[in-house]
């Protein structure tokens, strides 16, 4: 079955998934300020891992609105086949009319249960969004599931809050803002799933072999604190959770917030980022090789 059919197979089953908090509000502005903030430099360094492994099948997981896709699109042989896929609706829905070249699709789809047949692609990719699979092994299961034999699977995760400039920074000061009920968005999902020895075994627990879990720092550059303070505060689910506490001063708090990035990274911000790439292979299987006897 053709990747095409088998995406028009399984659409219909997976909107019935339900959708994450990453709603639409939220969804245009993670696109405008947290995109070039935080995921197009890792996007950068994620498809040259990509490129050379010679993809023609990728799968995309978790793509959000697309940083990634479009750098895997303006790299990869175009003959390459991308299906980029999201659980969140909203997103899909911004990220989608930036890339509409040929052999480029949009689906939504659960990584935890993906509505494809086993052994379609030779690429799963996935920025930055294992650490909000509720169950990651069942997830990275399904991959290696839908991966070809010497298929693999590459994805990032953030290291720790500490490791990580701007999202600390925006972190320490919610919690003074909100002392008795922090918002604990940040550290409790997208910077939670940072410890090598734990990524590696759950990868290597789903069958995947040749396993590497390698940190990659990067500098994350933005022309005003009070865009690194709006892109976390309003372009993230951290959003909600400060509606839900304080739902008429997002405006000053994303004023409080960026003061506190001028003071500690300049009015022209420039903090460390800190991430790790991570990389499985499917085994190979290898066909008996016959040997030919010849006549005596």
């Amino acid at each position: 079955m053709t990747i095409s059919a088998e995406i028009e197979g399984g659409a219909d089953a997976a909107l019935t998934t339900s959708p994450t908090r990453f709603g639409e509000g939220v969804a245009d502005l993670y696109q405008a300020l947290l995109v070039p903030l935080l995921f197009e430099p890792y996007a950068s360094k994620l498809v040259i891992v990509a490129e050379r492994l010679k993809p023609v099948s990728v799968l995309e997981v978790a793509a959000g609105t697309g940083a990634l896709t479009r750098a895997l699109r303006a790299q990869l042989d175009p003959a390459a086949e991308i299906v980029a896929t999201d659980l969140s609706q909203a997103m899909i829905d911004v990220g989608a009319p930036s890339l509409t070249l040929s052999r480029t699709h949009w689906m939504h789809a659960d990584a935890q249960n993906l509505p494809f047949a086993h052994a379609m692609f030779d690429l799963v990719i996935c920025q930055f969004g294992v650490m909000f699979f509720p169950d990651k092994p069942k997830a990275y299961g399904e991959a290696k599931r839908v991966l070809r034999s010497g298929g693999h699977f590459l994805f990032s995760t953030w290291d720790s809050l500490a490791a990580n400039d701007f999202a600390r920074c925006v972190n320490e000061c919610l919690t003074r803002i909100f002392p008795s009920d922090p918002p604990d968005f940040l550290e409790r999902l997208p910077y939670a799933y940072f410890d090598p020895h734990t990524i590696k075994a759950q990868v290597s627990s789903a069958g995947f072999e040749a396993v590497s879990c390698d940190r990659v720092t990067l500098a994350s550059v933005a022309a005003t604190a009070h865009h690194v303070a709006a892109a976390f505060c309003k372009g993230s689910p951290l959003r909600g959770e400060i509606e839900s506490r304080a739902p008429e001063r997002m405006s000053e708090i994303v004023d409080e917030v960026a003061e506190q990035v001028a003071s500690h990274y300049g009015a022209n911000p420039r903090g460390g980022m800190s991430a790790f790439i991570v990389t499985g292979r499917v085994p190979q299987l290898f066909q008996p090789q016959i040997k030919m006897q010849s006549d005596a």
